[in-house]
């Protein structure tokens, strides 16, 4: 008998099994200052900490990968967090010891991120991470962490913390599993990143003695203990398929010698570097988040040109499709964003910050437009969070003013889908975020591992806003179309992207060998008659299940 998850990357994996460790056991209720203690004194050492704690994560950052480095950076910021290091020093002047002052506080803040709910409730996993690193340090010990391990491993938890998954040996850890967190979780984004098989929301699984062997299958999102010789074959044939899917001959084509350019999604220079050398085609999604980060201000267009410089370098003659700032929701930022707002998922992010601070949107366009002339590369750039014509029609016309002459914006509410045509008609092209698009049009978190049935880019509803947003280019004047989301690096749901006409598919590097493998098993009709069947299934499961019934491949590779 095996546990049913969602699977978040694909692999077939067998091993045996190691837990997280218990976490960091809670200071003592009703911890009290020291005889003799000064206060003042608490306090300072505790910022102390909190700036060791936030150097290590930063560390940390330096050695992740993409999508890790991100996540890291964002929860090193918490770590300094005024808001928790002014709740914890209130406790603190009023007697009670520094580790339960900081419990304490972390636990009304993390509270107060849940009650908001959307991204800011997964901010509250972030929280309590920096609180038992923040406890670790004031005792001394080592934080909680990856076990240590000398042989191979399969890694199960209720959930991971940023900080651990970010920086996972994968040479070590074989592959991941969690009882809990949903398909866009931070741990499945950095599995995804890493390229570690992955099953998340797979209830039950912590019964599953350690040192037991277990099989997962990151794609079907299955774990099943005691594994037979189905299993072992499984496996094994995902293991002999490592060599096809370990290079990208740099062409994305179906069969027929369709065209579609197989492009990465990057973070900086480093990403843009490891993308090229792996035959990415160009970068679909430049986030440019990583410039603001870790700043109470707001960074000079030229320290922004510099940055983005290095990234078109490694692309002469590409595509580079920059996405302007997508701040709020989980990336507030002290000089542009809101914490305070009752639902930040639904509030002012992306395109929309410009409403509220002006010129931040336009400066960054400038900044883009300088490095651009500087490179080879072809530089294309796109607003998030584009709800409406106007808006749309308002972000063309700021690209054009500092000379940027490729404007275009992300497909990610359900409004500009439906309304392409119209949306569409002053910039050049489209680029499909599904990751948002599916939790906007099915009203499911896509933190939230309960509804991770909902959150599926297989769902037909979603499927049906991707067509009608081709359908709406069309009709624009034959504007081009991508997918940047994470369906893009699914090979099945690549094969129906393509066969709904998306031009081009955007994902982890790591994924462009496997999705180029299985396009080039398709002709464009063939892709077009398994579209079809995704489309009018009833159910995102059994759409999937009809797909992945006419790709055999898929199971010959292990996907």
């Amino acid at each position: 008998m095996g546990f049913q998850g969602v699977g978040v990357n694909p692999g077939r994996v067998i091993a045996t099994v190691k837990h997280m460790p218990e976490p960091l056991a809670e200071p003592q209720a009703g911890e009290t200052l020291p005889p003799g203690a000064d206060p003042a004194e608490v306090i300072a050492g505790l910022k102390a900490a909190a700036l060791a704690v936030h150097d290590e994560l930063k560390e940390r950052a330096t050695r992740a990968s993409e999508d890790g480095k991100a996540v890291l950076e964002a929860t090193a910021l918490m770590a300094k967090d005024t808001m928790l290091l002014k709740a914890a020093g209130k406790l603190i002047t009023a007697g009670t010891g520094a580790e339960r002052a900081v419990w304490e506080a972390a636990e009304g803040v993390a509270a107060q991120f849940k009650a908001l709910g959307g991204y800011m409730a997964e901010r509250a996993t972030d929280v309590l991470d920096v609180r038992a690193r923040l406890v670790a340090q004031l005792r001394g010990v080592p934080a909680p962490g990856i076990p240590a391990s000398s042989t191979p491993f399969i890694l199960m938890a209720e959930d991971l913390a940023p900080a651990d998954t970010a920086t996972l040996d994968t040479s070590v850890v074989l592959a991941l599993a969690t009882s809990g967190g949903g398909p866009q979780s931070h741990t499945a984004i950095i599995a995804r990143s890493l390229g570690l098989p992955a099953v998340v929301a797979a209830e039950g699984i912590e019964e599953i003695p350690e040192g037991a062997e277990v099989y997962v299958d990151g794609a079907a999102g299955l774990v099943v203990p005691e594994p037979g010789d189905e299993e072992r074959e499984a496996a094994a044939k995902w293991a002999s398929s490592a060599a096809t899917l370990a290079t990208f001959d740099g062409e994305g084509a179906t069969a027929d010698g369709h065209l579609v350019p197989l492009l990465a999604n990057v973070g900086n220079a480093k990403d843009a570097e490891a993308a090229a050398a792996l035959g990415a085609q160009g970068v679909g999604l430049f986030r440019t988040e990583f410039c603001f980060l870790e700043r109470d201000t707001e960074p000079s267009v030229n320290e922004q040109a510099d940055a983005y410089r290095a990234v078109f370098a490694a692309f002469p003659g590409k595509k580079v499709v920059v996405r302007t700032l997508d701040a709020g929701a989980d990336k507030p930022l002290p000089f542009l964003t809101d914490t305070t707002e009752p639902n930040p998922a639904l509030g002012v992010r992306g395109y929309r910050t410009d409403w509220t601070t002006p010129g931040v949107l336009e400066r960054q366009l400038s900044a883009i437009a300088v490095a651009a002339v500087d490179t080879e590369a072809e530089v294309w750039v796109m607003a998030p969070m584009i709800a409406t014509q106007p808006e749309a029609a308002h972000f063309a016309s700021l690209c054009a003013g500092v000379g940027l002459k490729t404007p275009g914006v992300m497909v990610e509410v359900p409004s500009a889908a439906l309304n392409a045509s119209s949306v569409l008609k002053d910039v050049a092209f489209a680029s499909l975020g599904t990751n948002d698009l599916t939790q906007y049009t099915m009203a499911a978190d896509r933190m939230l591992g309960p509804l991770a049935s909902l959150n599926d880019p297989w769902q037909p509803a979603v499927l049906r806003l991707v067509q009608l947003t081709v359908e709406g280019a069309k009709a624009a004047g034959d504007k081009a179309v991508g997918v940047c989301g994470e369906s893009a690096a699914d090979p099945a749901l690549a094969v129906v992207l393509t066969g709904l006409g998306v031009n081009t598919l955007s994902m982890t590097a790591r994924s462009l060998a496997a999705v180029g493998t299985v396009l080039k098993s398709v002709t464009l009709a063939e892709a077009q008659e398994i579209a079809a069947l995704a489309l009018n299934a009833a159910t995102a499961v059994e759409g999937r299940a009809a797909v992945r019934a006419r790709l055999p491949i898929l199971d010959d590779l292990g996907l």
